[in-house]
């Protein structure tokens, strides 16, 4: 054996921190700087939808970890989700984790019928050579642009609601984060890639059992009760987090989807934060990516999500 030997095994809850560097490694080429937390990487190696020993890979070269693959399946028949990360140069691992990920993929989603996929996320810009992909029948299908925005104690103050507008957060009521779960699979219901789930599939989702629920928001309105949700997260190192920001469709173009972001930029400035972010569909019907850039953020970096037809035989 030498020492430029590929060896692949599947990854352990101990390999978490080896796991992060990693990624990390790929994020400081791939965007500039490193931006993945060991709680977010913990948080998928624990996920109890995950059989590590089945669905998770760690690829070595010469005994240096050079590549990490995941793959789940809690997004509905027929779909498997899937991460795949690679060093530049390792076209053998990147091609080794592609076909594990692939025929564990077809298990996962055996009798599903026709529309069975695979899909990917990765840097518009990634570390793994693309024609990889398109020479496994991968195509592209949709964008996601990462904002960003600076904060500022003084410049963002908090701002004045709607008339009408009550906001409240989840912090103390459980009857609350049933309900802000709720809203989230109302106002996303029609989001691409958007997979409804019960309120404890949604927790282990999000990692919500993590969440400081103090940083989500419920929205009301006389006479019309609850009408938007806005759920972020301040445990990642680079920055605060807006996973979702929704408001119910017959209540859009009211100001309510903008003062919640106004809302969470007081916030986070408050808490000492000088930056916050949020992932956005580049061709969403909703007006988000309008509703963003008005508000001052603006583009980090773009994600294409890649997606394998997964027939049965190959």
């Amino acid at each position: 054996m030498t020492t430029d030997t590929l060896t692949v095994r599947p990854a352990g809850p101990g390999d978490a921190l080896d796991i992060c560097a990693l990624l990390n490694a790929v994020d400081v080429i791939e965007i500039g700087r490193p931006e993945t937390d060991l709680g977010s990487v913990e948080a998928d190696l624990n996920h109890p939808g995950v059989d590590l020993a089945a669905d998770s890979w760690l690829a070595f070269r010469g005994g240096r970890l050079v590549g990490y693959a995941l793959v789940w399946a809690d997004s509905g028949p027929g779909r498997i989700d899937g991460d795949h990360y690679v060093l530049p140069g390792q076209g053998e691992a990147a091609l080794r984790l592609l076909r594990l990920m692939e025929t564990r993929a077809r298990e996962l989603a055996h009798g599903t019928g026709p529309a069975a996929r695979l899909r990917i996320r990765l840097d518009a810009e990634p570390t793994l050579d693309l024609s990889l992909l398109t020479g496994r029948g991968y195509r592209s299908v949709r964008r996601h642009q990462v904002m960003t925005r600076t904060l500022s104690p003084a410049a963002d103050l908090p701002p004045v609601p709607p008339a009408g507008l009550a906001l409240r957060d989840c912090a103390a009521d459980e009857a609350d984060r049933r309900r802000a779960h709720a809203l989230v699979e109302q106002t996303f219901a029609a989001h691409f890639g958007h997979a409804g789930r019960d309120y404890e599939a949604w927790l282990d989702h999000v990692d919500g059992r993590r969440l400081d629920w103090s940083l989500v928001w419920i929205a009301s309105l006389p006479h019309q009760g609850d009408v938007a949700v806005l759920v972020s997260r301040d445990d990642h190192t680079s920055m605060g987090w807006l996973s979702h920001i929704g408001v119910r469709a017959d209540l859009r173009g009211r100001g309510i989807g903008g003062f919640l972001l106004r809302h969470a930029f007081a916030s986070y400035a408050a808490r000492g934060r000088d930056t916050v972010g949020l992932s956005v569909d580049t061709v969403n019907e909703s007006g988000a990516l309008a509703l963003y850039e008005a508000n001052g953020m603006a583009p980090h970096y773009a994600v294409d999500t890649w997606e394998l037809p997964l027939h049965p035989q190959g």
